[in-house]
């Protein structure tokens, strides 16, 4: 008996959509007002495009007003994907009314590149953008860091829509601690926190001498672990105030750490950091990282020349130091900001950077990336076949945080490696087939699908995507959105099997 097609709440789905919409809407209107606030010139067209959005969202849920108040795993699934695909769509409209960004191919890039916390960019000249479209550049990414459907799952209970199933598929990775019982109050605590990391960052900026424009989109981006800047050499703009870029390390730390962490952090219940195995090996990759990237900076690059410094030993060494720090956490979290062109310093450091785009943050953050958690079971899992190996009739589980894992999840995070490495290899080949050198190809794949931003060759710290073959963009676009959504809850739309019954 061949298997049925599979039958969908499809007035959910689209509901859904209109209320993604509706959100987005919302957030132009933001952008509107910073528009109207420096009249940059672009505030009647940016207001345009914010009702625009919304009476579309707002035809569109009334219009499936009549639904089931269900979701299953597979409306989940789709939901997710095709939001944030429709959300990329209404994000573009910004772009399209102000004619900030020629193409439209180049606007959806743009946009693709801010909801997937990406971070590169196609302009060439950032600082000659209004005001208001580098806001709403920034707010893109602070939406897409937390995750739109998180940030749906608070608003569905005022609809009597559980949001269970979208939580599962937008944070498909082992760590899922929650918060609190009910999914809800588990999104509306994360988003407390993120938007207190992102009020704290801008104060402190401001302090240590941003402007409050440049303060804001900073925090926008460093807590989305975006990396969008306002200013074309990004923060080493402000090589010369070494206190604005120790701020932004921190908060990149922060954003890439497990926001669950965080909320122990604010109930005073530190144990529980420092016993999560995660946070632990999250500490020393950066620690270590950072002294071999210091150490050879010092050695084998100038980066002395662009910053204020001492003429004596500490000076350079300092510098090394805040270098070395800043682009491992800039990689490791995929923010993707630049403190300087790490490309040129040496060839064993551009290889090390490379090598630092398959790391990721930690589950639970806004970052990108494999994640530590998977690379921390891989490694324990590893160490267990040799033991396997000299006593196959032994019983030697995985174990996290003094748990063991279930063998589903252990052969979910091998699935998830193997997956991720074949969308790098072909990622890379399309980009070659498509034109791309070698190195270019190599770097746009990896931080593409890890959601870094600046890669190599012609896609380095100090270059952009813009001038990229229309294809390769759209092939990026493709890559940044599986990254972002952890491969399977977009490629699983693929398979005949999820459009089945049975």
């Amino acid at each position: 008996m061949r298997p049925s097609i599979l039958t969908l709440n499809y007035r959910i789905i689209i509901h859904i959509m209109g209320l993604l919409f509706a959100v987005n809407g919302g957030f132009m209107l933001l952008a509107t007002t910073v528009s109207f606030v420096y009249q940059d010139g672009v505030g009647v067209q940016l207001l345009l495009a914010a009702i625009v959005t919304m009476v579309l969202g707002g035809i569109t849920m009334l219009l499936s007003k009549n639904h089931r108040k269900e979701i299953q795993k597979r409306e989940g699934y789709i939901i997710v994907t095709f939001g944030w695909i429709f959300m990329t769509l209404a994000g573009t409209l910004p772009y399209l009314f102000t004619g900030a960004i020629e193409g439209f191919t180049n606007i959806f890039f743009e946009t693709m590149s801010g909801y997937t916390t990406t971070g590169a960019s196609v302009v060439t000249d950032i600082e000659s953008l209004p005001k208001g479209i580098l806001f709403w550049r920034s707010i893109t990414h602070w939406i897409g860091g937390m995750g739109i459907i998180v940030l749906a799952i608070a608003i569905l209970p005022l609809l009597g829509i559980g949001g269970m199933q979208l939580f599962a598929a937008e944070a498909p990775g082992p760590g899922g601690d929650k918060l609190h019982p009910r999914i809800t109050d588990t999104a509306k605590r994360l988003w407390l926190i993120y938007v207190g990391y992102t009020v704290a960052e801008t104060v402190l900026l401001q302090v240590a001498g941003m402007s409050f424009f440049d303060a804001i989109n900073h925090s926008l981006s460093t807590i989305s672990t975006g990396g969008f800047s306002t200013k074309n050499n990004s923060v080493a703009y402000w090589n010369d105030t070494p206190l604005i870029q120790y701020i932004i390390m921190f908060f990149m730390f922060l954003a890439g750490t497990n926001f669950v962490l965080s909320y122990f952090a604010f109930k005073r219940n530190f144990s529980r950091i420092f016993k999560d195995e995660e946070f632990r090996l999250y500490v020393y990759f950066i620690a270590g990282l950072t002294i071999v990237a210091s150490l050879l900076i010092y050695f084998y690059a100038d980066v002395t020349a662009s910053t204020v410094s001492h003429p004596f030993v500490f000076g350079k060494l300092e510098s090394a130091f805040r270098h070395g720090l800043f682009q491992v956490l800039a990689i490791i979290t995929t923010t993707g900001f630049v403190s300087a062109d790490y490309t040129i310093w040496a060839p064993f450091l551009t290889v090390f950077f490379f090598g630092l785009m398959f790391l990721g943050g930690s589950s639970g953050s806004t970052s990108g990336g494999i994640k530590i958690v998977r690379h921390l079971i891989m490694i324990k899992n590893g160490i267990l076949e040799f033991k396997r190996t000299l006593h196959p009739n032994a019983i030697l589980p995985v174990r996290y945080n003094n748990r063991a894992v279930q063998a589903p999840i252990v052969y979910n995070i091998l699935g998830f490696f193997i997956l991720y490495l074949l969308s790098f290899i072909v990622g890379v080949l399309v980009f070659s087939w498509l034109g791309l050198d070698f190195k270019t190809a190599l770097g746009g794949a990896a931080s593409s699908l890890g959601n870094v931003g600046p890669a190599l060759g012609d896609l380095g710290p100090v270059s952009n995507y813009g001038h990229l073959p229309a294809l390769a963009k759209w092939w990026s676009c493709f890559l940044m959105l599986i990254g972002r959504l952890e491969l399977f809850t977009v490629l699983i739309l693929f398979t005949p099997f999820f459009w089945r019954n049975r």
